[in-house]
């Protein structure tokens, strides 16, 4: 009896111990249940932070694309197109405007004569017996008015010589629209010259460079009515750039 209770009891406290050790198991694989959901927790969540990461750094990447982007092009662009759009209005500095100073006249000059010319013929009251012959250039180009006119009369027999003092230092220039000058003295003021009379027509030549003939055609430039008396005195002055200069003489 004694045995029994004794076998009863070894049992007894048997069956505690291992129901204790079942305890204890699922104790344990409870604490590795939670520790293996700490762990997914975790990994989940340096997942998702990594993520979150790579979504900030592909945010950014993208900003940054975007922004070199507009950057280049933009400042590609608007350069190109200002480049462009003066290449093609082909503007330029107030130098194009020292261009627009172009001269008067387009090409060589040539030599002034009838058919580029127009030529006044006007008596002076002073000084008295003068006659102011004018030239103005209508050609499209620059003349040169060499030496002095060479005029002939009604019925004049020669050329009337040039007064050699008259001479002025450079050629007479005319461009277009500019007028030269040249007096022709008529007559002796104290009736001294023989061989006086009225004409009534006037025939002007002009000279080349070289002076040894006329060129060109001849200006035929009216008289008054009455005509102008002439004797054998009669002289002309020089070409003249100015006609205080013409008259002068």
């Amino acid at each position: 009896m004694s045995d029994l209770r004794t076998s009863r009891t070894r049992l007894a406290a048997a069956a505690a111990t291992a129901v204790l050790a079942a305890l204890s198991l699922t104790a344990c694989d409870d604490g590795m249940g939670a520790h293996d959901e700490g762990a997914a927790a975790t990994t989940s969540a340096s997942t998702s932070t990594g993520a979150a990461s790579s979504g900030a750094d592909s945010t950014s990447t993208g900003s940054t694309g975007s922004t070199g982007s507009t950057d280049s092009t933009g400042s590609t662009g608007s350069t190109g197109g200002t480049s462009a759009s003066g290449s093609a209005t082909g503007s330029k500095p107030a130098a194009g405007a020292s261009a627009s100073k172009a001269p008067a006249s387009a090409g060589k000059p040539v030599t002034c004569e009838g058919s580029n010319t127009k030529t006044v013929a006007a008596p002076l009251n002073r000084p008295v017996n003068h006659m102011l012959l004018t030239v103005t250039n209508t050609g499209s180009k620059a003349c040169f008015l060499y030496g002095y006119p060479s005029v002939q009369f009604t019925d004049a027999q020669s050329e009337p010589p040039v007064i050699e003092e008259s001479q002025p230092q450079a050629v007479v220039t005319l461009e277009p629209g500019q007028s030269g000058y040249a007096a022709v003295s008529l007559s002796a003021t104290d009736g001294s010259s023989d061989s006086g009379y009225t004409a009534k027509s006037l025939t002007v030549y002009f000279y080349g460079r070289s002076m040894s003939g006329n060129v060109g055609a001849a200006a035929h430039p009216s008289l008054p009515a009455k005509g102008v008396y002439i004797d054998d005195s009669i002289k002309v002055t020089y070409w003249q750039q100015s006609m205080d200069d013409a008259i002068n003489w």
